[in-house]
């Protein structure tokens, strides 16, 4: 399941709805995004999340169904906020449900990895500065690239 939202998330009841009368679910990972307080060694203020409404849910929606090729999920979810936000708050929830935690493990890792370098989403942050786009990070597509690797 794929959500855009501005709104603010209650992880334990999205947790709870997600795995709810499944008992073939024996392992939940789960990956919750915050907005950090400093970067690039500046104090950040907020940062306002911007999106291309419905070519980010169609994007969203590809990489979670390549997640769910990949590997036996029993079900899936990502919430990703946009907006303004400040330091503390939530941004993205990724959560893989399935029988074996290897396969929720690594499947939440590639949701979240790609999810960072293919989703259209845009971050500004607001400084004492002024405010500033956040560059895309080289660590970010190596994180990225194990997932296109081919597997020994």
């Amino acid at each position: 399941m794929i959500r855009v939202q501005r709104e603010d998330f209650d992880l334990g009841a999205e947790l709870g709805a997600l795995t709810a009368g499944n008992p073939k679910v024996g392992g939940l990972a789960v990956f919750v995004g915050l907005v950090r307080d400093l970067s690039g060694g500046s104090e950040v203020g907020a940062m306002t999340l911007e999106h291309y409404p419905g070519m980010t849910e169609r994007m969203l929606e590809r990489i979670e169904a390549e997640a769910q090729e990949r590997w036996p999920l029993e079900a899936s979810l990502v919430i990703h906020r946009y907006g303004r936000l400040e330091p503390g708050d939530q941004i993205v929830l990724v959560a893989t449900a399935s029988a074996h935690r290897e396969a929720a493990f690594e499947a939440c890792a590639f949701l979240i990895d790609w999810l960072k370098t293919k989703a259209p989403f845009w971050k500004l942050e607001e400084t004492a500065q002024g405010s500033r786009w956040v560059e895309a990070r080289d660590s970010d597509d190596r994180a990225a690239a194990r997932w296109t690797a081919p597997k020994p």
